[in-house]
């Protein structure tokens, strides 16, 4: 899609978390994109070497007084959210929306802290106007964002051990890339409108999305190595063309 409209395709590393990057997964999957027929530009950016970028649009983020530290852990989150009171847990882009346990009554100011850090999203709302973008995907059109306050909830932005969340990263490595066009996964289509406000936010241009569907096993597990599920070198050793994975995803 890239090459047909004129233009370029990026290779990007996402390896803020380390515990999950192994230099011979990189290598798998370059392997299975070129296997695929795709080509690269040459210089392939790794989130790790690009910390100080995502420091500074946090530091923006809580200049604006948009951020707080949170130190819940996943669990206090499960706790929080299962509580009677709360009704039934409620799911978002990532898991369980944040019940806003650490939420102060009033912005926090002040020197950005070391520590994990998540957006008050309904006051990020409240300072944007236009939540839209184009999609060219499964369902084309232009896409309202709704209520992200109720339907993703108060997202983590600085994690732990990870500097920053994939959020926040990709928004900044699209903007540094001048990316027009992000073609990835069904799967997050939910985490878009997320994308988009920070764009707003920090001022970024939003890229035009197309979301493409899965390749799913015959239990309906879509293809991830997080659950051990069918991997792309598995269809290639059962046979199947590279033009034959393209119509399973829709391309």
């Amino acid at each position: 899609m890239a090459h047909s409209a004129g233009g370029a395709f990026y290779l990007r590393i996402d390896d803020l978390d380390q515990s999950r990057s192994r230099p011979e997964w990189e290598d798998l999957i370059k392997t299975d994109l070129h296997w695929l027929g795709l080509a690269w530009q040459p210089e392939v950016w790794r989130q790790s070497g690009r910390l100080p970028r995502y420091i500074e649009a946090l530091q923006n983020l809580w200049d604006q007084g948009l951020l707080y530290p949170c130190t819940c852990t996943r669990a206090d989150i499960r706790a929080a959210a299962s509580a009677p009171q709360e009704g039934a847990p409620i799911s978002g882009p990532d898991g369980l929306i944040y019940p806003g346990t650490c939420r102060p009554e009033k912005p926090c100011r002040g020197p950005m802290p070391n520590v994990p850090l998540r957006i008050d999203m309904a006051r990020a709302l409240s300072r944007v106007e236009d939540l839209s973008y184009r999609e060219t995907g499964e369902n084309p059109g232009d896409i309202s964002i709704g209520r992200l306050d109720r339907t993703a909830g108060d997202v983590a932005l600085a994690r732990p051990g990870m500097g920053a969340s994939y959020h926040l990263s990709i928004v900044c490595d699209d903007a540094d890339q001048s990316i027009t066009h992000v073609i990835r996964g069904a799967d997050l289509s939910a985490a878009t409108g997320i994308h988009v406000l920070l764009q707003r936010l920090l001022g970024f241009p939003t890229p035009i999305y197309h979301h493409h569907r899965l390749i799913r096993d015959n239990a309906g597990k879509r293809l991830a190595k997080r659950d051990d599920a069918r991997a792309i070198s598995t269809y290639r050793d059962a046979g199947l063309t590279p033009a034959q994975i393209r119509e399973m995803v829709g391309l």
